[in-house]
């Protein structure tokens, strides 16, 4: 291995690695944010009481889980260009080219995929709120909006958070495939690097290190979470 190739500035690929480190961190929190906002409105729905609702929501969830992530974005990244051609050409009369930017398609192929595993865990983590704690809250006279509020969303946090972490570190790792819609990110940065320098061991053993040291950042984040989350909780 050649240490004086990962130098910063034009001496060697340090400060590019780095930039492509800052652009999967960024990519992951925006999908994962995405990821979570989707997953909720698919929970609700799949706790809903209209069937039509429940039913779109077991599709969404059994299409994106049961096809790989690769795919997924290949879809989002030439379907949503499409997509966007023909509402050009249809409302607009526009015949150019139109495709999304290649960070937005990116955040949008990861989102798609981490909304359909956090719907999972936070209607578990509603469904795993003792019903008992809600009727005493009516009992009290809590209103609709505090029982939301005050029990029922402090409560799904906490049994969510473990299977959220989950899929965080998942979302941060997929992050590499997006590297085949061009996007130079961890990836992608190494096999330019690589392929620049013809040491491609040297920079994928760091692209591996740079993703462990993420994960395990993050990983002690949501430890710390959890066990901020449940303070006070009485233990079996």
């Amino acid at each position: 291995m050649d240490f004086s190739l990962l130098a910063w500035g034009d001496a060697g690929w340090g400060d590019d690695l780095a930039r492509g480190a800052l652009v999967t961190l960024a990519v992951a929190v925006c999908a994962y944010s995405l990821g979570i906002l989707i997953g909720t409105g698919l929970a609700a729905m799949k706790l809903s009481t209209v069937p039509p609702l429940r039913w779109l929501a077991a599709i969404y969830t059994t299409v994106v889980r049961g096809i790989p992530e690769l795919l997924v974005i290949y879809l989002v990244f030439f379907g949503g260009g499409a997509a966007l051609r023909a509402i050009a050409s249809g409302m607009f009369g526009y015949e150019g080219y139109i495709d999304l930017p290649i960070f937005l398609t990116g955040m949008i192929c990861i989102g798609v995929s981490a909304g359909a595993y956090s719907a999972e865990v936070i209607r578990g983590a509603v469904q795993s709120v003792p019903k008992g704690q809600i009727e005493a809250a009516i009992a009290v006279g809590m209103s609709k909006s505090q029982r939301f509020w005050r029990v029922l969303v402090p409560q799904v946090a906490r049994f969510a958070l473990p299977g959220l972490g989950n899929v965080w570190q998942f979302t941060l790792k997929d992050t590499s495939l997006i590297s085949v819609i061009g996007l130079v990110e961890i990836m992608r940065q190494a096999a330019i690097a690589a392929g620049s320098t013809k040491e491609p061991f040297t920079f994928y053993l760091v692209a591996a290190l740079l993703y462990l040291g993420l994960t395990s950042l993050s990983n002690r984040g949501f430890n710390a979470a959890e066990g901020w989350a449940n303070r006070g909780v009485r233990r079996a």
